[in-house]
């Protein structure tokens, strides 16, 4: 594993939190949020646990790989829900989210 790819991986869930925590804002904003309760609640899960993944990996932490593991089980589960919405924010979200679960995946490996 390069130097390269642990930064591409941290990126992917930095990214991955940003665009979590703005789905998640938004989604309190629709007219229907009684329909978005499953979404904020993954992009919740999901942005905690990439951040928890970039700092492991951040500081060369041993759990680095099962980290990842997780990451990229919260992330599927994510993009699979915000996906199902029309919402742009859910839209950008889920293709954040998949763009992590792969990198995390192949960190996993």
């Amino acid at each position: 594993m390069t130097e390269a790819m642990i930064q591409e991986c941290i990126d992917a869930c930095l990214d991955c939190v940003a665009a979590c925590e703005a789905c998640a804002t938004a989604c309190l904003s629709e007219p229907d949020i009684d329909m978005m309760r499953a979404c904020i609640r993954l992009d919740r899960d999901c942005a905690d646990v990439c951040a928890l993944t970039a700092r492991l990996l951040m500081r060369g932490s041993d759990l680095h790989m099962q980290a990842c593991a997780l990451c990229a089980s919260a992330c599927e589960a994510c993009a699979a829900e915000c996906g199902q919405h029309h919402h742009d924010h859910c839209q950008r979200c889920a293709q954040a989210c998949r763009r992590c679960a792969d990198i995390c995946r192949k960190m996993a490996a």
